[in-house]
């Protein structure tokens, strides 16, 4: 019985087909764990970017103090893009002052910012008298009256007042601020008695409105000329 003897070129071919799958397998081991070491890498730095984004924050708020979460009156006074103001523009007024010594009229343009639109359709229907409420105002003013800021600021302050009393709201006017009395001469002796026994007596208290909210908030003017 013969031997069999291999075929050196057959076993030369089979040899590196072995080794170059050992390769092919080492490399996609390779390339499987670089692809699990870069993305546990991502997950490591977006985690650090995150707490950093956080701390930052955090931060932030500590230097903004109690501001950054005020919900009062500080809050309320920004203005809401969601909601925006309700305005109710006038047909300008063109009025004769009460100036003696020349003739001087005023030609005013009036937006009143009220706190609704329900509101601004409900005055609406009494726009007539409401105009002659305001006219009255302006009526009674000299050039000298509307001249600076401040007699504006009246004028927008009684027409605020004014404007509502056609629709049955009354709201309070200010109290006039009194300046102090000066000191009385030095009294005889029934004289001082006499003062002193009307002072002690009951003052009559005076009537005042209740404190009503108002409905309208501001008053601008679009045009204010004086001539």
């Amino acid at each position: 019985m013969s031997a069999v003897i291999a075929d050196p070129a057959a076993l030369g071919d089979a040899v590196p087909v072995k080794r170059g799958k050992k390769k092919l397998l080492v490399i996609v081991a390779a390339a499987l764990a670089f692809a699990l070491a870069a993305g546990g890498g991502t997950i490591v730095y977006l985690k650090k970017r995150a707490a950093h984004a956080a701390a930052a924050a955090a931060e932030a708020g500590e230097e903004g103090g109690p501001a950054a979460t005020d919900t009062g009156a500080g809050a309320s006074a920004r203005p809401d893009a969601m909601n925006p103001p309700t305005y109710l523009p006038l047909d300008p007024f063109v009025v004769n002052l009460a100036d003696r010594d020349v003739d001087r009229y005023a030609q005013i343009g009036i937006t009143l910012e009220v706190e609704s639109s329900v509101f601004a359709d409900q005055m609406r229907g009494y726009m007539p008298a409401i105009r002659n409420a305001i006219l009255m105002i302006i009526t009674r003013k000299t050039s000298k009256d509307l001249l600076g800021s401040s007699g504006k600021e009246e004028l927008a302050d009684e027409i605020m007042r004014e404007a509502v009393r056609p629709m049955g709201i009354e709201i309070a006017a200010p109290e006039p601020v009194t300046p102090a009395a000066a000191p009385a001469p030095e009294a005889s002796g029934a004289e001082a008695t006499a003062a002193s026994a009307a002072a002690s007596m009951p003052k009559k208290a005076k009537k005042r409105i209740g404190t009503t909210r108002n409905p309208i908030q501001h008053v601008h003017f679009s045009s204010f000329i004086i001539q």
